[in-house]
């Protein structure tokens, strides 16, 4: 109860997936500028553990996105692990969006040089580009023994097979949601987005592969499997009309949460934990669902970076973190899907609410109208990055 009273204290303005201050069409834009495919023309090499010499350890993560006091500057799960390894962590909250960070530290990674975190968590396609190119580093899974307890659909994904590299830290879902009060009929589809009883209140995200991915699913497309260019396109002109027609009022990172509290977009594409986040802030006006076509499933992931000298003290901290009463208490206060078998059962002690949640703890049913976008290859990133900018910038 105690995490539950903490999580609802929180502003909306600290979302996990809070992209840009004030983020919309001209900063979704820089931030796929920000973006490269391109790796280097060799791999570099992993530097050298001191471990056991040096206990200090640095984790960049999204804002709200582990648990704190309610004087937002201690986390009590954190503090715990110091205590019981003696291993001291700074935590920052250093990632803004996935684009933004790599382009910080893409230069460092390619000559295999510390980017002053031993620690990164972010979203399946970028932990994918950087597995590519050879920038983070191959766990010892003897060291991380609760990786056992890793939800069995996880532990192979095309990207890390086997999880030798990549280990997930929260999940979630892109869907729709609407105002109860101005939307008394609600949303069953992307389809009910372009009702012209909502033309300009509606607000769609600027993550490319949640918001084409979910205009790809209403036409039927299976977004985890290899479809042809041309269903990507086809999403790409929907987007287009919308935005062109006046439908679609605002393209935002986490942004889209003040658009929806001030009433200036009535429904919108958006993320699961967000919506419960509103809710808890301003007074249960919001619904969240996955469309009748499906939404998209996505994880952030811990990687080691290529450049950490502390190795082993990160996979001690990532083994922490797969306990599942460590891993209930933590999803208690992000919302997000926990990847640990074990945490439901855990939350009952925290909050006997929380365990039948479906946005922390989706069964089968919910899940099987999901699905990940699939891995791009560079020249398809590059290609259909070029195409969604396009129409972000109105060209």
């Amino acid at each position: 109860m105690v995490q539950r009273l903490i999580r609802e204290a929180r502003t909306a303005s600290l979302s996990r997936r809070n992209v840009l201050t004030g983020a919309g069409i001209g900063a979704a834009a820089l931030s796929l500028a920000a973006c490269s495919t391109g790796g280097p023309a060799a791999k570099p090499t992993a530097a050298v553990d001191k471990s056991s010499s040096d206990k200090k350890i640095k984790w960049d993560n999204w804002a709200a996105y582990l648990d704190e006091d309610a004087d937002g500057k201690t986390h009590p799960t954190l503090d715990a692990f110091e205590k019981q390894s003696g291993i001291s962590v700074k935590y920052d909250v250093a990632v803004d969006d996935n684009n933004t960070y790599y382009g910080k530290v893409k230069d460092q990674l390619a000559l295999g040089q510390d980017i002053g975190a031993d620690l990164v968590c972010l979203t399946d396609w970028m932990v994918s580009r950087l597995i590519n190119f050879g920038y983070v580093q191959n766990f010892d899974l003897s060291k991380i023994p609760n990786a056992k307890n890793l939800t069995p659909s996880l532990k192979n994904v095309d990207f890390d097979p086997g999880r030798k590299k990549s280990l997930p830290w929260q999940g979630g879902f892109a869907g729709i949601c609407w105002n109860k009060d101005k939307v008394p009929g609600g949303l069953k589809s992307v389809d009910d987005l372009w009702d012209p009883s909502l033309k300009g209140r509606i607000g769609v995200l600027s993550e490319m592969r949640d918001t084409i991915g979910l205009i790809m699913m209403q036409a039927g497309v299976d977004i985890s499997s290899k479809w042809a260019d041309s269903k990507f396109d086809d999403a790409i002109d929907v987007f287009r009309k919308q935005v062109n027609d006046g439908q679609i009022r605002n393209i935002k990172g986490n942004a889209y949460l003040e658009d929806l509290k001030s009433e200036d977009t009535l429904a919108a594409i958006c993320w699961s934990g967000d919506i419960t986040v509103i809710n808890a802030e301003a007074g249960d006006k919001w619904e969240f669902a996955i469309p009748e076509a499906g939404g998209t499933l996505w994880n952030d992931n811990f990687v080691i970076p290529i450049g950490s000298q502390k190795k082993s003290a990160s996979e001690e901290l990532i083994n922490y973190y797969y306990q599942p009463e460590v891993a209930a208490e933590v999803a208690a206060w992000v919302n997000y899907i926990t990847p640990v078998v074990g945490a439901k059962e855990a939350m009952v002690a925290i909050d006997p609410t929380l365990a039948d949640n479906q946005l922390i703890f989706p069964d089968e049913k919910t899940l099987s109208n999901t699905k990940v976008f699939r891995t791009l290859t560079g020249a398809e990133e590059s290609k259909f990055g070029a195409a969604f900018q396009a129409v972000l910038l109105g060209s």
